[in-house]
């Protein structure tokens, strides 16, 4: 009977059970459809939120150096220009661990390798990375060491800083020397250099003879050569085997290697790609030592954020100008006033030029002085003391967009 009173015809109540049925039969599918999806996307955000635990579990937070630096904080420079950043790009010799170990006996000293100071424009439209050599005679201040006793100021080595009261005692050595506040710092070992280059798939660079270097098991053809990490640690630290021996020759050989690996990256598309961009960031972080604030993937993603646009051509090396100490040729010391003249160009956010070739033509600059480094070259056709915008300084250096085989 139907709702009237009428009797349904014959298969009526078995269609009205079929439709039933079948809707029965769909409500059940999306509860399970959605049950799934929802399973997946809490697999996702499990996946997801232990892939980033592993990354920020990956970097040390350098605590010790922070609160020493805390310390002496009434003594620090003051940053002048807002959004410009400078960090402090240190790697060390540690031996420690089983990565390192191959590279050395662990003396229980670790010794700053490199350092670099790199600057970032406000507005991140450049950056400037200037190498300090660990052999450049300098003020070491008073220093905090490992087992708690303290030093005594020293004029020593640049790398004796490191050597003795680790990062906040290199930080607060390059700023005395420089008058540049240092916002961040990082320590790289060398496990974590190897295992970056790996990361971007090896790293390309220019040879204009062949490399064989015995003792850095290192052995290369000339020309366009792909570097893997343990050949690019060794290419980078070589001596014997590359140039002239110098720390000169090792450091513009370092500079032509980071310019190669920021173009590496830049044209891979590394940092907009997931699926290159975690390995990346594993090997980054997996040997890092940074400030507290660096610590966290968010800190090096707002880093990272800022550099990605920078051109390679707007990627600039050099070195700080100095030259043989006077007292012992083995050791470096600052030629001024052109190393101030860096400085302060540093300091105040203003711009540079480097180039493999210096100006031969020259004016005065406000000093009214000229030297190898940091003079500014002659505009067509303009008198000296005419310009009333005179051209940055120039210093002797290398940009990440250069290529080494021309």
């Amino acid at each position: 009977m139907d709702g009237a009173g009428r009797p349904l015809g014959p298969g009526a109540g078995a269609s009205a059970d079929g439709r039933g049925l079948a809707r029965r039969r769909r409500r059940r599918w999306v509860r399970y459809g959605a049950g799934a999806a929802a399973v997946l996307v809490a697999g996702a955000g499990v996946a997801g939120w232990a892939l980033y635990a592993k990354l920020e579990g990956n970097i040390t937070a350098d605590e010790a150096a922070a609160a020493e630096l805390e310390r002496y904080a009434g003594e620090r420079p003051t940053s002048l220009v807002k959004d410009a950043q400078n960090i402090l790009l240190i790697g060390s010799d540690s031996r420690a661990g089983e990565d390192n170990a191959k590279y050395g006996r662990d003396s229980g000293t670790e010794r700053s390798d490199t350092v670099i100071l790199l600057h970032l424009a406000a507005g991140r439209h450049s950056a400037t990375a200037v190498s300090i050599p660990r052999d450049l005679m300098v003020d070491v201040p008073a220093c905090l060491k490992s087992d708690g006793t303290r030093t005594e100021p020293m004029f020593a080595m640049f790398n004796y800083a490191f050597e003795t009261g680790g990062s906040a005692c290199t930080i607060r050595t390059v700023e005395q020397l420089t008058g540049v506040r240092i916002d961040h710092h990082m320590v790289v070992d060398f496990s974590g250099f190897k295992d970056m280059v790996d990361a971007v798939d090896g790293v390309q660079v220019c040879l204009t003879a062949p490399v064989v270097d015995k003792a850095a098991k290192l052995r290369l053809p000339a020309g366009r050569v792909t570097l893997d990490g343990e050949q690019a640690l060794a290419y980078v630290r070589a001596r014997k085997s590359l140039g002239n021996g110098s720390d000169t020759d090792r450091m513009d050989r370092q500079q032509r290697f980071l310019g190669a690996l920021v173009n590496k990256v830049q044209s891979n598309d590394v940092l907009l790609n997931p699926a290159k961009l975690y390995p990346v960031l594993d090997a980054a972080t997996s040997s890092l030592t940074t400030d507290p604030d660096l610590a966290s993937l968010r800190g090096l993603y707002d880093l990272v954020r800022g550099l990605r646009d920078i051109p390679t051509e707007a990627v600039q090396f050099l070195t700080v100008p100095r030259e043989s100490y006077v007292y012992n040729a083995n050791r470096d010391q600052l030629v001024e006033p052109e190393a101030e003249r860096l400085f302060e160009r540093l300091r105040t956010d203003a711009p540079l030029v480097v180039s493999q070739e210096l100006p031969t033509k020259t004016i005065p600059t406000e000093s009214g002085d000229h030297g190898p480094y940091g003079v500014r070259a002659l505009p067509s056709g303009v008198s000296p003391g005419i310009s009333p915008t005179p051209p940055a300084p120039t210093f002797r250096g290398n940009t990440a967009a250069e290529d080494g085989c021309g």
